[in-house]
């Protein structure tokens, strides 16, 4: 619409909102086109192009630490993603995601836009291993698991107990006991070795933890000495409400200059060689772990503790038993005199036909 005015032509206002709504119009459109492009426009390569997995639907990429956008982006085009520096660049910064974009193995769908891969990697939804340190391993048990798990690089696996404390800067007489049971979780492709770190600075925390709450009138002199204590507790507790007692036993036979006199330390000095069988002449052999023939402690710990083992050796229960024998279902007979712990043995282990032990079990 238009007036005349002196000869001239006056538009109103009207056309000129017109125009401005065709060029709202048209920069929606282009924005609408813009992620279109980035979400609708595959760059993960057709499963005829995927690399070797177990997953048919996806394809595997990895993302190292520390790297920018311009590295991500020749990362993914190396690994067969369709995608160069610039989309990349424009697309993540679009999506405000180019600062938060994670390292890892990554699981992308078979046919995947560049949207779609750029909030996934956004996400740190990545793969992820794991591996669990049972409460009560070995060292020889935790060894072949870690060597035997296909998604770790094995630095460790030709190493001596020596030359692992050392590349763990541990200074220690063995290697046993030394790693917290938990589970670990780690991306695929990560070292042992950052495996072994994380466990033992774990079990570190917590048996400085332990010591640091101890009954002043404990006989053990040293963290070392508790890790020790808790590993034989962890060993002889058959149910979680006797651990403390357990402990007692022990702990009241070291005060008292008594042997501790306990099967699962004779079991470690045979070594992974044991058949499961006890004999009466393996309790006869001399060995460093034989605790019926020698006082105190053992040299090292005989398994890894949990962490309710540990505070069992820092606080055990207070009382004067100084035998137990298991029941059979799970608990122990706590006793404070050899009679006693001859009656519970006969009424316990004997009249089941069970071998009979005259000691702390």
């Amino acid at each position: 619409m238009s007036k005349k005015f002196q000869g001239r032509t006056l538009f109103t206002g009207k056309v000129k909102t017109k125009g401005w709504k065709s060029l709202v119009l048209l920069g929606l459109a282009a924005l609408c086109l813009f992620y279109g492009v980035i979400f609708l426009w595959p760059v993960v390569p057709a499963s005829s192009n995927i690399s070797s997995g177990t997953d048919p639907l996806s394809y595997r990429v990895k993302i190292l630490p520390q790297s920018g956008l311009s590295a991500i982006s020749q990362q993914l085009a190396d690994q067969g993603i369709k995608t160069q520096a610039l989309p990349l660049q424009i697309a993540a910064r679009a999506l405000f995601v180019g600062s938060k974009l994670k390292p890892g193995t990554y699981l992308l769908p078979i046919g995947g836009s560049l949207g779609k891969v750029l909030l996934q990697i956004a996400r740190g939804d990545r793969v992820r291993e794991s591996i669990a340190i049972i409460p009560g391993m070995t060292i020889w048990q935790l060894r072949a698991a870690i060597d035997n798990h296909p998604a770790l690089i094995h630095q460790t696996k030709n190493m001596g107990p020596k030359q692992l404390l050392g590349a763990l800067n541990l200074s220690y007489p063995g290697d046993e006991g030394l790693f917290f049971p938990d589970t670990y979780v780690f991306d695929p492709d990560d070292s042992d070795l950052s495996i072994y770190r994380r466990a033992a600075q774990a079990m570190q925390k917590q048996l400085n933890t332990a010591w640091e709450q101890r009954e002043p009138s404990s006989p053990l002199k040293s963290p070392y000495e508790l890790l020790i204590l808790a590993s034989i507790v962890e060993k002889e507790t058959g149910r979680s409400s006797d651990r403390t007692l357990v402990a007692s036993v022990f702990t009241n036979r070291l005060n008292s200059k008594m042997p501790l006199q306990t099967d699962p330390t004779v079991i470690y000095g045979i070594g992974p060689q044991f058949n499961g069988n006890l004999r009466k002449a393996d309790l006869r052999k001399d060995s460093p772990y034989n605790t019926y023939m020698h006082k105190g402690l053992t040299p090292t710990p005989i398994a890894m503790p949990s962490k309710e083992s540990l505070l069992a050796a820092a606080h055990p229960a207070k009382g004067d038993a100084v035998y137990f024998v298991a029941r059979g279902d799970g608990t122990s007979h706590f006793s404070k005199t050899l009679k006693e712990h001859e009656s519970a043995v006969d009424q316990y282990q004997r009249k089941r036909n069970i071998p009979a032990k005259t000691n702390s079990q």
